[in-house]
């Protein structure tokens, strides 16, 4: 598609937002990360959309009314309220359901205004614990998704269902491409088996149904996309691909996130002290895509869907074919920013340690480095008064690391050059307001707005405790260089008492 010239870029037109002007949306795990995003820049940027419905559920006891509001007191909406006016998040209203439950849980009412009014549907509601029961795995990534294909089939005007799965749900494949893939088992029958068992039998019979894959996540995003797969020559779908979705890069609010999943939550465990070791290849490499670069490739793949008719509908969202960063260059920055621009507060120890090659190597420091302090600091908490809590948080390191071990030491590449084409059709305009790709990234500066993002949103230390946290730093450093000095000259007097002191003996 040829592109006439235009003389700056506000001339040309946008027409990703003329798509979606005066359209309905419909969006399940819109208070998720990637869906607090992707609200967030529809309304930004597709401001002249009609109608945003959120699929919300009860939760400790919080309507979805109360919910949303508490959602858009979030300083990610503050960019789009300044620019749009305090009105735009009324073109937010939630839908009162429950992926989990019997027909999404929606009343008779509220279905039948979704099947006269929505015209795109993004189903993002998903769990993304690893460690996830199956039971739970299976009614949200599989079942659920079933529920949301009945509903699509429902509506009378839909252009596009957009189904977020990921990169890693296809472990055998070291290439992923963009193409559909056998699922590791039916559907249907892993479904109707997951209904018909009790919870304890499903736990027991876990690893048989999971094969040779590591967790429930993957296997139930294979089926997932599978059931998506099925309904091709029926509805218009694509299945979207992210690899491990990070926090935001450029926009609206460089560095946020709401969970610590993934490089946060090594950066701030490292930062913490609280993380000493790991084992993994130095020179191994994840796909990490900031979620800003996420949601502008999804609206953009509807777009090639839907208007440009590019032909494809599975789109790996994904970066390694231009950018590769190693696990040790992330951890190297992470150090750098936290020992010299952003410091944690309540630092247990002072940030090091390193990445073993050997497993055993590493066992002997997560013991020596993890356990014994745990046990020690514990102890002293007890004899304080207070409740012991780094016995807990090593077990949850622990749990973490035989997930992160998996995917740190294997490798797979992801091929997507016919979502890279997408961008060949884009004009100036296009190009600067969705942007996708990772030009003029430096990745010093993207970590060090992710702690501070981190250290204000999630830890909830503001500006004004930075001071003291540099100051409780440089009391670390020295503890950290005393005790390494005490211990080198240790080890050099047990080298003497059991080793010189008797050859010495023998010879004088």
């Amino acid at each position: 598609m040829g592109i006439k010239m235009a003389d700056n870029v506000d001339d040309y037109p946008d027409r990703v937002a003329e798509m979606y002007k005066d359209k309905t949306i419909f969006i399940t795990g819109g208070t998720g990360f990637v869906g607090k995003v992707l609200i967030e820049k529809l309304l930004r940027s597709c401001s002249q959309v009609n109608k945003i419905y959120i699929l919300i559920r009860t939760k400790k006891w919080k309507h979805p009314n109360d919910r949303l509001k508490d959602m858009f007191a979030s300083p990610l909406y503050d960019m789009v309220k300044e620019q749009r006016g305090e009105d735009i998040i009324n073109k937010v209203s939630p839908v009162v359901g429950d992926v989990m439950l019997p027909n999404l849980g929606i009343c008779k009412e509220d279905r039948e205004m979704l099947a006269e009014e929505v015209e795109f549907i993004f189903h993002c509601a998903a769990t993304i614990r690893f460690d996830e029961t199956l039971s739970k795995a299976v009614f949200l990534n599989a079942r659920g998704t079933k529920y949301m294909l009945d509903l699509a089939k429902e509506c009378k005007k839909l252009l596009c269902f957009a189904h977020l799965s990921t990169a890693y749900c296809h472990l055998h494949e070291r290439i992923l491409y963009e193409k559909p893939y056998p699922p590791p088992a039916d559907p249907h029958k892993v479904i109707q088996t997951v209904e018909w068992l009790d919870e304890e039998v499903i736990n027991t019979i876990t690893p048989t149904i999971l094969g040779d894959i590591p967790n429930t996540y993957a296997f139930t995003k294979a089926l997932g996309e599978a059931l998506v797969g099925e309904e091709k020559d029926r509805l218009p779908v694509v299945i979207l691909r992210p690899s491990v979705v990070i926090p935001i890069w450029k926009e609206p609010l460089p560095g946020w996130t709401d969970n610590i999943n993934g490089p946060t939550g090594l950066l701030i465990g490292a930062g913490k002290g609280v993380i000493r070791t790991m084992y993994c290849k130095q020179d191994s490499y994840a796909d990490y895509v900031p979620v800003d670069i996420t949601v502008n490739a999804m609206l953009l793949c509807v777009f090639d869907y839907v208007e440009l008719k590019g032909g494809r509908w599975v789109y790996n969202l994904t970066s390694s074919a231009e950018y590769k960063i190693t696990m040790e260059e992330i951890i190297n920055i992470g150090r750098r920013v936290i020992n010299t621009r952003i410091p944690l507060n309540g630092v247990a120890w002072y940030p090091g340690g390193s990445m073993k090659r050997s497993k055993i190597v590493h066992y002997i420091c997560f013991f020596l480095f993890h356990l014994v302090p745990a046990v020690l600091v514990d102890c002293l908490l007890l004899v304080l008064g207070y409740k012991p809590v780094l016995m807990r948080v090593q077990k949850r390191i622990w749990k973490g690391f035989e997930v992160f071990e998996y995917y740190a030491n294997n490798q797979w590449d992801f091929n997507n050059e016919d979502s890279m084409r997408t961008r060949e059709t884009l004009n100036p305009k296009e190009r600067l307001v969705y942007k996708c790709d990772g030009d003029g990234i430096d990745y010093f500066e993207y970590f060090t707005k992710c702690v501070h993002a981190a250290r204000l949103y999630i830890l909830k230390e503001t500006d004004d405790t930075l001071p003291a946290a540099r100051r409780h730093m440089t009391v670390m450093w020295l503890v950290d260089k005393v005790c390494k000095i005490l211990f080198a000259v240790g080890m050099l007097y047990l080298l003497y008492k059991k080793v010189l002191s008797p050859v010495l003996q023998a010879y004088l």
